[in-house]
């Protein structure tokens, strides 16, 4: 038996990294997955590796007609939702003094009007007792230079998680969220070179990056039975980073 048989899990930004590796796993554990990202040839692929008990909605998590497109599919082919993972996101390198209002607009956009709309327009779906879990980032945690932008964007979710919880206890949903250090990833793969890369792997006391897979993991007790009494948790899976 699967962690997750029968259940229902919505993966928004689904198509890619941490997040494709979550919905393969859930998956594996018996859930139907809904993902949704935005480049639908990359949604595809992504579908296709998982192969089945997947549904892929192509769409931006910041757009809230997407948002909308997504639950009315949710709702036609299952009618609710046990898991949700807001996992949409991007971040650019920002140097404070440089900071231009598009790049402002593209993040907030994207990581703080997205998480929110996503999960509360999921609302009138998600049954009680289910599991909400947002993606955060340690640089919400840390002094990065030139990620203050990316960083703040990220830092709101841990007051949401413990406001959100309040407001839904007599729902019995939980929410709490998975933070990671860095995460070898095609995205990093795109942003640093390989003297970032090792700079960052500097730092963490495990001496390498993160994989999906080991972030996937941790999704996957977030949303099943075995974290049943873990709720407005920031569960940092940083490789040791925070802790020193």
């Amino acid at each position: 038996m699967g962690k997750l048989d029968g259940k229902v899990a919505v993966i928004t930004g689904g198509s890619t990294g941490m997040a494709l590796a979550g919905a393969d796993l859930f998956v594996k554990h018996g859930a139907h997955v809904f993902i949704q990202a935005r480049r639908k040839e990359i949604l595809d692929e992504a579908a296709e590796r998982i192969g089945r008990n997947v549904t892929a909605v192509q769409g931006d998590a910041s757009d809230l007609a997407d948002l909308d497109r997504l639950y009315d599919t949710v709702k036609r082919e299952k009618g609710s939702i046990d898991i949700l993972w807001a996992s949409a996101g991007m971040g650019e390198p920002a140097v404070l003094g440089e900071i231009t209002e598009e790049q402002f607009e593209r993040t907030f956009s994207l990581n703080v009007r997205g998480t929110l709309f996503t999960v509360q327009k999921a609302l009138p779906l998600i049954n009680d007792n289910s599991s909400i879990i947002m993606t955060g980032s340690n640089a919400s945690l840390g002094a990065f230079p030139g990620w203050s932008l990316y960083a703040g964007s990220k830092a709101v979710q841990q007051s949401w998680a413990r406001v959100w919880l309040n407001e839904l206890r007599d729902r019995n949903i939980r929410v709490n969220v998975l933070t990671p250090g860095q995460v070898a990833t095609a995205k990093q793969e795109e942003l640093f070179d390989e003297a970032t890369k090792a700079a960052f792997e500097s730092l963490i006391p495990r001496g390498r990056m993160g994989s999906p897979d080991e972030i996937a993991a941790i999704a996957l007790f977030l949303a099943s039975a075995d974290s049943s009494y873990v709720n407005g948790l920031e569960l940092v899976a940083a490789g040791g980073v925070t802790a020193i």
